[in-house]
């Protein structure tokens, strides 16, 4: 990844966090809906990512090689 990548990926990670504490500060006990949430949009937004720029670089590098 180049630097403006891991930069896009610490902004996505920060907001991410930042989410997370705004749902945990709000809600009155941690309950298993609530870490399932948490584990769910953590899924959603950081699975495609790493598809996106971890798998690629891989694919790229291996067809750079042949």
């Amino acid at each position: 990844m180049s630097g403006t990548n891991y930069f896009r990926f610490a902004c996505v990670l920060l907001l991410w966090c930042a989410l997370v504490y705004l749902l945990l500060t709000r809600v009155e006990q941690v309950t298993a809906m609530t870490l399932f949430t948490i584990v769910a949009s953590g899924i959603i937004v950081f699975v495609p990512l790493y598809k996106k720029y971890v798998l690629n670089k891989d694919d790229k590098q291996n067809d750079e090689r042949r």
